[in-house]
């Protein structure tokens, strides 16, 4: 990667492809080939990052144009990082003869040479004016070394690549000189370079203090790889060095976390899963702003309307040559704690960048074989932040490659840096901002010194948006992409023609990190049986995936529940204290197989039908469903679906009429309306008091429809709470309507209930009504 022009408004890129010509055009912004378009200005470098040289090489500095001087910085660096690598691989040698075996054994045929060979083999690997404290290799070296550097003792290969990650940091000030202006950054990044340890907590905690750990790691973005790679190189921690070494020296990722030396590869094993796909289709806005022809900019906005979701997208594109072929388009990462069952969360994500290999990519392979393309047809791969991660898995399977052919793909805003295609003709393009923080977790960013990808193209830039996570949305990316960097545009589309053309077919997958349970296993998966309605068929049992609920009771007058109840010819009521008990139950059903609805119903507990049995009806109340006799008689009932309203004569016994309802549940209250602001029915609202868990309850129902009484089921899973003491109030509206003249009659105007059981996520089976007693 390559710097930019800290203080322009747009813009600049560092672009290189194969075999591009060479050029510099800093005056325009555009992406340059073959070399580094880098900032007229620079600043001063904070103390322990100015390259070595006197006032003789700060007058050079200042004379010449930051972009050479730039570049032959991080010349400088490479050369350093070459040479640390190659004292530390003399240090390994030098170790390797020391312990040898066979030298110790002839020590007794010759101890004088003996001895002064061992010495200055000792010398060698632990004189501070040699190699420094360079013991090194194999198991009785590494266990040297890391002793030796708890102790604090340095090597010269050490010091060697700390200076070449001076250079680099010096590298990105000269693009960046926001880093120098900012005292807190510059204290910061001075501290770490100069190896004070106390001075660098001090520094980090102002920032965080002032800046907060999003804006802090936005301004340090540019050479937050080089600051964590310094450190670790110069602190006491032996076992964050191999990361440090592999930042440095650009080997490979870093396969530890740099601060720590937690190994990356134990938390990104912990992303399992064979990965899984699941077609989905779009509602009707989101396949309205699907592009309709083929283009980066057409996919890097449908992967902004895909959205961090969880889901893909596969398009086939006729290209100018009639030939069908194939784009996938990846979402980056989707945002919240990890789960266990979508592979775009934090842990993919990680995974994705670390391993070859991850529940992502096989999610992505699942739904490509899904989407039907044919063996050996052309595919290109486009995705943005860890989905460019995840395709780049693609890119590198072996058997991917041997089974379609990728041509193209696009990583926008990914740690790539170290993936390898399996196929040398795949074309790649890596776009990064050198301000988000996402494309260094890899370890190389703006500082970085190697050409790691003579074959790619590789834009490396920045705008005057340094904060994140906004400079690493997609819609920003695409934004820059579309008018600050034309050239690049370009490059990349050219690139692309072969897929520009009409879409022909597209496809929204959601991914899985294994495959799914059938939508709602175990409970709802049961037979299903037909219904004929005046709505046409219905399929029963009514099965709610997703769904809340609250049954408020309350005390009521007995003589008005007895008179309520004579017309029905199912009393007694149940009675507690002497009085009526009756139920108002409120449910919103979201995503149910009737569609989604709120219903509100009241009834009045009542006994067996054939045998009232008061002294066991409070038992029997706490049953299951379908071993419960007592139930609620339902007095009148209001829903917010023509659909539910038309049919519940039919299939529950029930009349409810149409009413506008508004049910909001949370732990620890309740607020049901029902009516209209002209038209109010009843209002429920107010805290329901502390709560006990319990499982969800089962509801039974009784009704009359034709001189028969049909007893309804409702099973429900799901955790609930018992509210003992409600603080909640029932206010009854002034309208004519029956459930409001019922609700003043029972003398539940201005009622609190006497409990509350609340179920925030439920699901339910809802069958039949079924006929149980004719009169």
């Amino acid at each position: 990667m390559s710097g930019g022009d800290a203080a322009a408004d747009h813009p600049r890129p560092d672009a290189r492809g194969a075999g591009a010509p060479a050029g510099d055009s800093p005056a325009t912004g555009a992406p340059v080939e073959g070399a580094r378009a880098e900032s007229p200005s620079a600043g001063d470098a904070p103390a322990g990052v100015t390259p070595a040289g006197g006032a003789a090489a700060e007058g050079a500095l200042a004379e010449s144009a930051p972009a050479a001087v730039a570049e032959l910085l991080r010349a400088a660096a490479r050369e350093l990082a070459d040479i640390g690598t190659a004292v530390q691989e003399a240090s390994v040698h030098a170790t390797a003869a020391l312990t040898d075996g066979a030298v110790l054994g002839a020590l007794p045929r010759a101890p004088a040479e003996g001895y002064r060979a061992q010495r200055a083999l000792l010398r060698a690997v632990t004189d501070r004016n040699g190699l420094g404290y360079a013991v090194a290799g194999g198991r009785l070296g590494a266990l040297a070394a890391k002793l030796g550097g708890m102790a604090g003792a340095e090597s010269l290969a050490v010091l060697i690549l700390a200076t070449s990650l001076r250079l680099r940091i010096t590298a990105v000030t000269l693009n960046h000189p926001e880093l120098l202006d900012d005292p807190l950054l510059s204290r910061l990044i001075g501290a770490v370079g100069a190896d004070r340890d106390i001075e660098s907590v001090r520094a980090l905690r102002a920032l965080l203090k002032d800046r907060g750990a999003v804006r802090t790691l936005s301004g340090l973005a540019p050479v937050f790889g080089e600051v964590l790679a310094l450190r670790a190189l110069l602190d006491e921690n032996p076992l964050n060095d191999t990361a440090a070494w592999l930042i440095a020296t650009g080997k490979g990722y870093a396969s530890a976390d740099p601060i720590t030396g937690l190994s990356n590869r134990a938390i990104a094993v912990l992303d399992t899963g064979d990965g899984a796909a699941r077609r989905l289709e779009p509602d009707p806005a989101e396949a309205a702003r699907l592009g309709s022809r083929g283009s980066l900019l057409d996919f890097l906005a449908n992967i902004g309307v895909v959205g961090t979701t969880g889901r893909m997208l596969i398009q086939s594109v006729t290209g100018p040559d009639g030939v069908v072929r194939h784009v996938v388009q990846v979402p980056g990462m989707r945002p919240g704690r990890p789960d266990t069952d979508s592979p775009q969360d934090l842990l993919g994500a990680f995974s994705s960048a670390v391993l070859d290999s991850g529940p992502y990519s096989r999610a992505l392979i699942k739904a490509i074989d899904d989407f039907g393309i044919p063996p050996g047809a052309e595919i290109a791969l486009i995705g943005h932040s860890s989905g460019g991660a995840a395709i780049m898995n693609l890119v590198q399977d072996t058997g991917f490659c041997a089974r379609y052919t990728v041509t193209h793909a696009v990583a926008v805003g990914s740690p790539v840096d170290f993936k390898r295609p399996a196929d040398p003709r795949t074309w790649i393009a890596s776009v990064t901002n050198q301000h988000d923080i996402i494309p260094t977790l890899d370890g190389q960013g703006a500082g970085n010194c190697f050409d790691l990808h003579p074959d790619w193209y590789v834009v490396d830039y920045f705008d005057s948006t340094h904060l994140f996570p906004i400079c690493h949305s997609i819609e920003h990316y695409a934004a820059n992409i579309a008018n600050d960097l034309p050239e690049a545009r370009d490059r990349i589309d050219r690139q692309l023609t072969p897929y520009r053309g009409p879409v022909t077919r597209s496809q929204i997958y959601l991914l899985f990190d294994r495959a799914p349970h059938p939508e709602g296993f175990p409970f709802l998966t049961v037979p299903t049986y037909p219904a004929t309605t005046s709505r046409g068929a219905l399929e029963l049992p009514v099965r709610c995936q997703d769904g809340s609920a609250l049954t408020a009771y309350f005390a009521a007058d007995p003589g008005v529940a007895a008179a309520l109840l004579e017309e029905t010819g199912l009393g007694p009521a149940v009675r507690i204290a002497g009085r009526a008990l009756v139920a108002l139950h409120a449910s919103w059903d979201r995503r149910t197989s009737l569609g989604g609805y709120r219903e509100v119903d009241l009834g009045i507990i009542v006994h067996d039908p054939w045998r009232p049995r008061p002294f066991r009806i409070w038992p029997d109340l706490l049953r299951r469903a379908d071993r419960r006799h007592s139930g609620s008689c339902s007095v009148g009932s209001v829903v917010d679906a023509d659909t539910v309203s038309a049919v519940a004569p039919e299939i529950w016994g029930r009349r409810p009429s149409v009413a506008p309802l508004d049910i909001r549940l949370t732990a620890r209250s309740a607020r049901i309306v029902v009516g209209g602001p002209d038209d109010r029915l009843l209002t429920l609202r107010g805290p329901l008091g502390p709560g006990v868990p319990i499982e969800g309850r089962d509801l039974v129902s009784y009704s009359r429809h034709g001189g028969t009484t049909l007893r309804s089921c409702v099973e429900t899973r799901g955790r609930g709470r018992a509210h003992p003491a409600p603080r909640a109030r029932l206010t009854v509206g002034r309208t004519a309507h029956p459930m409001a003249r019922h609700l003043r009659d029972l003398g539940l105007d201005g009622a609190r209930p006497l409990l509350c059981l609340s179920t925030a996520a439920h699901q339910t089976l809802r069958a039949a009504g079924v006929p149980v007693r004719t009169t």
